[in-house]
């Protein structure tokens, strides 16, 4: 059973002075739970160390699919095949931040990979933020959390321009690029993400600007511009497939920009090699029977319970679980249909007394740094809860 502390919660006046203002969620229920997931020190090692092995494990995956030419095999729209090469190959293409989505880690069940959100990956602002103001709140010990999210993505704002481990060198190699931060209009989740992603940036000490997506101009010789300024750095919360699928041309600008050495977009393009869930099954074919890993295939599992998920989908979109006969048990709506579909092993998610289940979301930024909790049902959806933790014997 899952340990769990109830708290007192963060009032939505609160909230919305830290700049959280997606805090009550369609039904008028609060999205941000009034207790706390119980984590011992050793669990929360375990889930650092599982996050570090995973992403090395998504590099050989990445660099198997660059080396094979597997773009088609795992979803990659052909219109974007050129950019992720291009940015696989440069360095200087910093993987900024991401989020895997995990199984287990707590009431004794092994961490499994469930997925690797990381292109757009969101709960970023209530994992670095809203769960510490928890603890701050209640009076507990700020640091009886494994929450390193903030300064990590501070540090790693350095790297994208000292591409090292050590960041002490970034003042003197630091030229005073200017870094634009990007989100589509009328989504305050999406901006507010972007906006404290810029407020980190800021601090790291670069020159830094919001606009939304329909204020900027791209010119494929010239770069990104907003405002008549032209800036080298360009982050965007908008998914990589989007782009493809629904902006071709901008996708053709891009990688004009990129391969003309005018902008660095983060996170880069091939963070959609990734982001595809396609590439589980790639993962199991290259590390069978891996631990931190469920079985995964382009084709039904025989004989299983598993979870059909569209390559690409957000929120549970069209994710389904599966009898071993095929007969749907749990069947979500959703508008990713359209894409093909990996079928995964299932195994069931930790619960609590009342029958709620729980997904670890483990976020990474040069490596593991910080974790929070999805609260829900079979499928984590947009009604699902935003659960903090506090670090206990």
């Amino acid at each position: 059973m899952v340990r769990l502390r109830s708290v007192t919660s963060l009032d939505e006046a609160y909230l919305e002075q830290l700049g959280f203002v997606w805090h009550t969620d369609s039904d008028e229920t609060p999205y941000v739970a009034d207790t706390l997931v119980e984590v011992t020190p050793a669990e929360a090692e375990a889930y650092y160390e599982a996050g570090n092995e995973l992403y090395d494990m998504y590099v050989a995956a990445g660099e198997h699919v660059v080396a094979n030419n597997l773009f088609h095999e795992i979803g990659i729209p052909f219109n974007l095949v050129e950019l992720i090469k291009e940015s696989w190959e440069n360095e200087v293409h910093w993987h900024l931040y991401g989020r895997f989505d995990l199984a287990g880690g707590i009431d004794g069940k092994p961490i499994k990979l469930l997925e690797f959100n990381a292109d757009t990956p969101t709960a970023l602002f209530e994992t670095a933020i809203v769960q510490w103001a928890i603890l701050k709140k209640n009076g507990m010990d700020e640091m009886a959390q494994f929450n390193g999210v903030y300064d990590a993505l501070l540090e790693n704002f350095k790297r994208l321009v000292t591409l090292e481990e050590s960041v002490e060198s970034f003042h003197e190699r630091y030229e005073g690029w200017r870094f634009l931060f990007t989100s589509v209009r009328g989504n305050a989740e999406e901006e507010n993400t972007v906006r404290l992603l810029q407020y980190i940036a800021d601090e790291a000490g670069y020159e830094t600007e919001f606009a939304y997506i329909d204020e900027i101009e791209f010119d494929g010789e010239e770069g990104i511009f907003y405002d008549g300024i032209h800036y080298e750095l360009w982050f965007k919360l908008i998914p990589w497939e989007d782009i493809a699928l629904e902006e071709p041309d901008l996708a053709m600008l891009l990688t004009q920009i990129v391969q003309n050495q005018k902008a660095i977009i983060f996170n880069p393009a091939y963070t959609l090699i990734f982001q595809s869930k396609a590439l589980l099954k790639i993962l199991w074919d290259l590390y069978p029977g891996h631990p931190l890993l469920l079985e995964s295939s382009f084709e039904p599992l025989a004989g299983r319970t598993q979870v059909r998920k569209p390559f690409f989908g957000r929120e549970g979109g069209n994710v389904a679980i599966l009898e071993s006969d095929g007969t749907p048990l749990v069947e979500m709506p959703g508008e990713y249909d359209a894409f093909p579909s990996v079928y995964q092993e299932y195994v069931e998610l930790p619960m609590d007394a009342q029958g709620a289940k729980y997904q670890a979301g483990l976020f990474f930024a040069y490596e593991s740094c910080g974790l929070g909790y999805r609260k829900g049902g079979e499928v984590m959806d947009n009604l699902s809860k935003f659960v903090g933790h506090v670090i206990a014997p």
